[in-house]
């Protein structure tokens, strides 16, 4: 699936008017920004519930996170908001949130070819 992923066009979105779509975790949904499946490239907005997590997974292409609302979590720490994280190529961790939090996530981008 390929959404807003031609990078060589301008993308000017008020992400209030995108819907958030339930990801494959109960309690997490995302307003997906830009999406390269065939790339492994995402750009979203992920919104996690009080008590919600996400199964532990590894990222092949990285991922960054910016925590703009709320209280995000993995076992390596807590991250209040405005936190920033980068996860590089190949990490792995298992990410919940204690108390609902919003977040600005890019995956993929870190690869080093």
């Amino acid at each position: 699936m390929r959404i807003r992923a031609d990078v060589s066009e301008p993308i000017r979105l008020h992400t209030h008017d995108l819907p958030w779509e339930p990801s494959s975790a109960p309690g997490v949904e995302r307003r997906i920004l830009t999406r390269d499946e065939a790339r492994g490239l995402a750009t979203s907005i992920v919104r996690y519930a009080p008590g919600a997590s996400y199964p532990a997974h590894t990222h092949p292409g990285g991922e960054e996170i910016f925590v703009l609302a709320g209280t995000f979590a993995d076992e390596h720490g807590i991250y209040p908001a405005g936190t920033y994280l980068r996860n590089p190529p190949g990490s792995r961790h298992h990410p919940y949130s204690p108390d609902g939090c919003v977040l600005f996530v890019k995956l993929g981008h870190l690869r080093q070819e």
